[in-house]
């Protein structure tokens, strides 16, 4: 570690303890924080000019916390080239010094934020204790009290103050120095004070579970330095912890222990069996429930996943059993009315689904494209509007609610809106207690509401309300745990409308029937030619090939055949994020073809994230502050780089203000993955597909691609990649365990026993 040499002694003191190995490409500067030109707080992301001894004053950038300017410093990291701002030093590593002159002093302490001292103060300290004036306020500060204006109370605050700068800080150095980067370090200081060290010593995998962005990959790379066993208890109980996290990421809402096990025993490096006795204690705990749940055995689950599919469960039989309030109808009759009101023809099916949403306590209507699901719901509103019955339409993301609200011409809102989401707390206004106010709720795109948000809407409606869900079972399920709306057609609580009929007007498109052939396992015909309409298949069984292929697609090819817009009218649905064909890969070449670099795009950073003016943009999480959802797409349309700010049009009227720290919150969209394409709609759609997807590669996931696009739909891609596709109906079942569950909540012991409560119900 590098010392200061004091002038009194001789000898060498660091400010703040701090160990680093120094790699050899890795550079290194020894100078003083000069002036700060930008700083997030909340990470400790800075942009600062910087006096170094040896190259004059420098830009630096990384995350150096709250260092005021006067700081000296010891930093590492490595030069890098700003096309725009120049040659800049991004620090890796940084390391507090005490000040080795009078000057630098002064200056430290005016900027250090110690209350109490300002320049003026600092100016006499400095002209009184001259070098000894840190080594006063931190172990004499009694004599501060010689400089005139300083009593024994303000002395004792000002040595306090610094006492505690001095710890804070040096519990930085701490963390940086075992591996935790300065945004984490910010956090774990935040969170525990000046606890924080004791804490990572005691057990570093606290951080996983109470420091929001720490993983169990970080926190055990943490133990690790710190020396900690392999098999210590800790660590595989929160081994555990991480692998259940893992499964309620991919859908799950619990897992067979078997499995638990042996995933735990593969990450952790352990034998499977030393892991048991962790299971047990987590079970002890109240951290996992472990269940028998039918034909898997034995399961294990986060204690609190498994709470929210209990009480789903026994909210949404609890309504199903409850008779809605009686409304005098002549229903055909009314079906009839509507019919001539709005000039429409309901099919037999859809006739079906209406009546049943008229006089039944829950329904289901599904079915995929062109098969009048929109239609059905106008009629249901329009038969709820002559009985005078108060009604709520809803869908889980503004873009599926704003297309609700355009079908039918009624007021239409995101679940989380509905139900009164409040961001502050984390929970939902309507529950329980403060029920919605309504006697119908239509919940139109189930297939995109996950457990959670299930369980938060069926506890808030009151017994009496009828519940009508709307959906395509047979796309991709919910982004987050369960399989919700395959789940209550399972459980046979509800009625359940399947409509199957395409109308002709739909039949004609080659991507309706097209989806509705993948749908039923059969792939589609992929030579039709310039003749094929609104659906091509264009064979490129190389990856760089087809990410070549779809670049010219998108920016060529259908701009000029079809009129889309470039950036607006043509959007890209890959199955992955990783890969030549992956969506990461795919957007930086999309960025480069039609948003090149120039000085009339500025632009913006934060670490490996830059967005250009003009740049297509997609937010990542619901921000009720910016009135923006996870799933939003805008153009970047003024970006004030020296201000660090941005601003994205959303397309509908909004527009939302971004500082460089929010960064992470945006991706680039010119592709997206065809998980978060759920619920949109798009005048065209590329879908690259390849055998390199073939972990992902499911008869869901095409067939929701496809029903993405509403004019066009281009597949490149190999011929084998989409048979895998067609062919692969069980890709990724989820584990859930909510039908079970809610046949169990509305059983009832004098039903007909000679049903079966495991079997489909029965389509209307």
């Amino acid at each position: 570690m590098v010392g200061e040499s004091d002038e009194r002694s001789g000898a060498q003191r660091p400010l703040f303890a701090g160990t680093a190995a120094v790699a050899p490409e890795v550079a290194v500067l020894k100078g003083t924080l000069a002036r700060v030109v930008y700083r997030d707080s909340e990470r400790g992301f800075t942009v600062a000019r910087f006096d170094s001894e040896d190259a004059g004053e420098v830009t630096v950038i990384g995350e150096l916390l709250d260092l005021g300017e006067g700081t000296p410093l010891n930093l590492r990291g490595k030069w890098v080239d700003d096309r725009r701002f120049g040659r800049q030093f991004r620090i890796t590593w940084f390391e507090p010094r005490e000040p080795e002159t009078r000057v630098g002093i002064e200056r430290y302490l005016s900027s250090s934020n110690i209350p109490g001292i300002g320049p003026e103060l600092a100016r006499r300290l400095v002209d009184h204790f001259g070098m000894e004036t840190l080594d006063v306020i931190e172990r004499a500060p009694v004599r501060l009290t010689e400089v005139s204006g300083i009593g024994p109370v303000r002395a004792d605050k000002i040595s306090a103050a610094f006492a505690q700068l001095s710890q804070m800080r040096t519990v930085m150095v701490f963390l940086l120095g075992h591996g935790v980067s300065a945004a984490f370090a910010g956090r774990i200081v935040r969170r525990y004070g000046k606890d924080a060290v004791r804490v990572v010593r005691e057990n570093p995998y606290r951080l996983a579970a109470e420091v929001w962005g720490i993983g169990f990959r970080t926190a055990d790379s943490i133990a690790e330095k710190l020396g900690l066993a392999r098999d210590a208890p800790e660590r595989l109980r929160a081994g555990l912890v991480h692998v259940l996290g893992e499964q309620v990421e991919d859908g799950h809402t619990h897992v067979p222990e078997e499995v638990l096990l042996d995933r735990g025993a593969e990450i952790l490096a352990v034998e499977r069996e030393k892991l048991r006795p962790a299971l047990e204690a987590l079970e002890r705990g109240g951290t996992v429930v472990r269940e028998v749940l039918g034909d898997r055995g034995r399961t294990a689950a986060l204690a609190t996943i498994a709470q929210l599919e209990i009480e789903a469960a026994a909210a949404f039989a609890e309504l199903c059993r409850t008779p809605a309030r009686a409304v005098a109808l002549d229903v055909e009759r009314a079906v009839a009315e509507i019919e001539v009101a709005a000039n429409m023809q309901l099919a037999p099916q859809q006739r079906q689904a209406v009546i049943a949403a008229a006089v039944d306590k829950c329904v289901v209507v599904t079915g995929g494209p062109g098969v009048g699901k929109t239609t059905i719901v106008r009629a249901i509103v329009g038969l709820a509007s002559r009985t005078r019955r108060r009604f709520a339409l809803a869908a889980p993301t503004g873009r599926a609610a704003k297309r609700l609200a355009e079908s039918t011409g009624q007021e239409a809102v995101t679940l989380h809106r509905l139900l009164e989401y409040n961001p502050q707390t984390g929970a939902f206004q309507r529950d329980h207690a403060t029920p919605l106010e309504a006697d119908l709720v239509v919940v139109d795109e189930c297939s995109m509401v996950d457990l959670a948000l299930f369980r938060a809407l069926v506890v808030a409606l009151p017994a009496s309300t009828q519940l009508v869900l709307v959906g395509d079972v047979d796309q991709l399920p919910s982004v987050g745990a369960g399989a919700v709306l395959a789940d209550v057609i399972a459980s046979g609580a509800a009625t359940v409308v399947r409509l199957t009929e395409i109308f002709r007007q739909a039949a004609q498109s080659r991507i309706v029937t097209s989806a509705h052939q993948i749908n039923q396992g059969q792939v589609p015909d992929l030579d039709a030619g310039p003749a094929g309409g609104d659906f091509f298949f264009v064979s490129r069984d190389e990856a760089v090939a087809a990410r070549d292929t779809v670049v010219e697609l998108v920016c060529e090819r259908i701009p000029a055949r079809f009129g889309f817009d470039r950036v607006t009218g043509v959007q890209v649905l890959a199955p992955m994020h990783r890969g030549e064909l992956g969506t990461t890969a795919l957007n930086a070449a999309l960025q480069a073809r039609l948003n090149p670099p120039g000085e009339d795009r500025p632009e913006l950073a934060r670490g490996e994230r830059s967005f250009r003016l003009g740049d297509k943009v997609m937010q990542l999480k619901n921000d009720y502050d910016r009135n923006v959802y996870n799933g939003d797409i805008g153009i970047v349309e003024r970006v004030d780089a020296e201000a660090g700010k941005l601003w994205v049009a959303l397309g509908d009227g909004r527009a939302a203000e971004y500082e460089r720290a929010d960064l992470d919150q945006l991706v680039l969209a010119y592709a997206v993955s065809i998980h978060k394409s759920q619920g949109s709609e798009y005048p065209a759609v590329v879908i690259p597909l390849a055998t390199q997807h073939f972990m992902m590669l499911g008869r869901s996931l095409l067939y929701t691609a496809v029903t993405r696009g509403k004019q066009l739909v281009v597949v490149v891609g190999s011929r084998r990649a989409v048979g895998l596709a067609v062919r692969n109906a069980t890709a990724r079942a989820r584990f859930t365990w909510l039908a079970e569950r809610i046949r169990e909540s509305g059983s009832d012991p004098e039903s007909d026993p000679g049903s079966d409560p495991g079997s489909d119900p029965e389509s209307v």
